[in-house]
């Protein structure tokens, strides 16, 4: 049997659009180019999910989730640091980023992909030592990363000083390690479907087919992020028509890093590949956050620019829920499509106080 997955020329053809459109956008502002990006960045996301589709059919899960995760992530992180760069007035930036990046992986995504999956498959399981596993430590890295902060009393206000901000890095990072050394190598059946699907059967694609797919990822989350930054501006005057809070840009910016991950998600649930939609949510989730916070600790202390880590009130409360929450609905190994609905009026609420607050 031929393999199912290949490189396509659209992929190219879509990905190299991508990035004509925002080297000329970079080149040439404006509102026509700019109505463009929106174009190209909807086609980098397309592009991205094929790619990492192969390379995840490559190398066999939980890995090809993982390479997405770590791949958006990455990008994400160097993205934030290059607007804290930028200079001041950015110091709630890392911790918006990351909370709206909590909230869309573990509301967002994980809801409509259990919801999708329940309305066309009625009932879904997964492993429910890969998805405790990563509760376990997504818990523990938001508290100890983002609802600490709030309460030390070092520094006032929501910051850390230089030894807290190398402990909550460190914390951060070595837990966020531990948790890619079970998930791939200690315990890797926690994280791997039950019962393989149709596409178990299929010839995976080449070696040389992968890397290119590897290599093309890499390219197209590229562009997803450099058409995010370019449709900033535009959100951010869109925020301040809607008289909306500031972090709401954030959470806008946060969706669009995201949406290869998310169509990658929903697409796998669909296929009844809820383990996989999972590894991808849960995954995304904690990478924000343990490659997030080493890193801006680091730029913030060589730069002298302090960051805001702790959440107020309001959002100490949604993320407390969203981890009980997030415990009883992924706890027996089965979802049902009011799993999903509960996730989703969560993400709602998150939504509507973060415009409303």
């Amino acid at each position: 049997m031929a393999s199912r997955k290949t490189n396509p020329p659209w992929t190219w053809f879509v990905l190299l659009l991508a990035w004509l459109v925002m080297v000329a956008a970079i080149m040439l502002p404006g509102a026509f180019t700019t109505s463009f990006a929106a174009i190209g960045l909807v086609g980098s996301v397309i592009a991205a999910v094929h790619h990492a589709e192969v390379v995840a059919y490559r190398v066999g899960e939980p890995f090809g989730t993982l390479v997405l995760a770590v791949a958006v992530t990455v990008i994400e992180v160097a993205l934030i640091v290059s607007v804290m760069l930028s200079g001041a007035g950015k110091e709630a930036l890392p911790r918006d980023t990351v909370f709206a990046a909590i909230m869309i992986c573990c509301n967002g995504i994980v809801g409509l992909c259990l919801l999708m999956g329940g309305m066309r498959h009625y009932e879904q399981g997964f492993q429910i030592q890969g998805a405790s596993a990563a509760l376990a430590v997504l818990c523990a890295l938001s508290v100890l990363s983002m609802v600490l902060p709030s309460y030390a009393i070092t520094v006032p206000g929501p910051g850390l000083s230089n030894s807290q901000l190398v402990f909550a890095g460190i914390v951060s990072l070595v837990l966020y390690l531990v948790f890619v050394f079970v998930q791939t190598i200690r315990h890797r059946d926690y994280f791997l479907a039950e019962s393989d699907d149709e596409e178990g059967h299929a010839v995976p694609p080449s070696g040389r087919n992968a890397l290119a797919s590897l290599g093309l990822l890499i390219a197209a989350l590229i562009a997803v992020v450099g058409l995010a930054k370019i449709l900033s501006p535009v959100v951010e005057e869109g925020v301040d028509r809607m008289g909306a809070p500031a972090a709401v840009v954030g959470i806008v910016i946060a969706m669009l890093v995201l949406l290869p991950e998310g169509f990658a998600a929903l697409r796998n649930a669909r296929a009844n590949r809820l383990q996989n939609s999972l590894n991808l949510a849960l995954g995304s989730a904690l990478a924000s956050i343990g490659l997030t916070i080493p890193t801006v600790a680091v730029v913030s202390m060589l730069i002298g620019q302090p960051i805001h880590l702790g959440l107020q009130p309001k959002e100490i409360v949604l993320l407390a829920l969203t981890l009980i929450v997030g415990v009883i609905t992924l706890g027996t190994g089965r979802t049902t499509l009011l799993q999903g609905v509960v996730h989703l009026a969560i993400f709602a609420a998150f939504l509507f106080f973060a415009v409303v607050p």
